[in-house]
C-alpha cells in the first residue's frame, strides 16, 4: 500500500485521469488531496464526482481548500463572503458555467461532499497535509483562525526565504517549522518561483504544479517522493483560459 499526496487540481479532471494512470493507483493505497478542487477548467462538477467515487472506493482524505470554501458559499447563496468579481477573475467563472449544467439533486450531493472537506490531517508519523498553513505557533491545534488553513501563504514564505545556514534548534529558526516531520501544501503555485515540479523548503513540500494557469497536475508518493505530472492544464484544455 501507498500514500499518494495530490495538489490543486482546478477543475483539471483530464490531467487527474492522467496522474491517476501514471501512477498505477489501486484501491489499495492511500489518496490525499490538498484541496482547490474547483475553479479554473471546465470540470469541476466531474472533479467532485470523480473525488465521491474515489471515497467509495479507497481510503480518500480530501482538504478543504480556499476555492472550495468560496464555490460551497456560493452554492449555498451566501453570497456575502464572496468578491464575486475577483472569485470570476480567479475561476469562478467557468464554476459558475459548469453547474448550470448540472441538476438540483446532484448540487445538494456536492454540497454535503464540500461540507465534508478536512481542515488539514495529521498522520501517525507527524506529516500535516494541509491546504494552505497555519499561523500559530503552536501548531494546527491551536490556531485562533481556522481560515488561515486555507488561505494562509505566510509558511510556505517563511520556509522559501528560510536562510539554509541555520540550523533546527537556533534560537532564530521559525519555530512553525519544527513542529511537524514534513508538510504538504498547495495554495500558492510554485510557477511563482519558476518552478513546475514539487518544491521542498525546510520541512514544507509544496505540490501545487501550477494546474491552474500552465503548469501540470502533480501525484507525488509521499514516502518515496516519485512524482508523477499531467500535461500541461492549457494543452489538455487548449480551447479554455483556466485562471490564466
Amino acid at each position: 500500500m501507498r500514500t499518494f499526496v495530490i495538489g490543486d487540481i482546478h477543475g483539471g479532471l483530464l490531467a487527474l485521469e492522467q496522474v491517476m494512470k501514471k501512477a498505477n493507483v489501486t484501491e489499495k493505497d492511500t489518496l490525499l488531496f490538498l484541496g482547490d478542487y474547483v475553479d479554473g477548467w471546465s470540470h469541476s462538477p466531474q472533479v467532485i464526482d470523480y473525488l465521491m467515487y474515489l471515497q467509495s472506493r479507497q481510503n480518500c482524505i480530501c482538504i478543504r481548500g480556499n476555492h472550495d470554501q468560496l464555490a460551497l458559499d456560493w452554492l449555498e447563496k451566501r453570497f456575502e463572503n464572496i468578491d464575486e468579481e475577483m472569485w470570476f477573475k480567479h475561476g469562478g467563472q467557468a464554476t459558475v458555467d459548469a453547474y448550470a449544467k448540472v441538476s438540483a439533486e446532484k448540487i445538494e450531493k456536492h454540497i454535503a461532499f464540500l461540507k465534508s472537506l478536512k481542515d488539514y490531517h495529521l498522520d501517525e508519523q507527524n506529516r500535516l497535509f494541509v491546504h494552505a498553513g497555519f499561523t500559530n505557533m503552536n501548531g494546527v491545534n491551536y490556531e485562533y483562525f481556522p481560515k488561515l488553513f486555507y488561505w494562509d501563504r505566510t509558511l510556505w514564505e517563511t520556509a522559501l526565504s528560510l536562510d539554509e545556514n541555520i540550523k533546527i534548534d537556533d534560537a532564530f529558526y521559525p519555530k512553525r517549522l519544527t513542529l511537524y516531520k514534513e508538510i504538504f501544501i498547495g495554495h500558492t503555485p510554485v510557477t511563482r518561483i519558476g518552478q513546475t515540479i514539487p518544491i521542498q523548503k525546510a520541512c514544507v513540500w509544496n505540490v501545487d504544479t501550477g494546474a491552474a494557469f500552465k503548469g501540470p497536475l502533480t501525484i507525488m508518493n509521499v514516502d518515496t517522493k516519485e512524482f508523477w505530472q499531467s500535461e500541461p492544464l492549457n494543452e489538455l484544455y487548449f480551447e479554455e483560459r483556466g485562471r490564466n
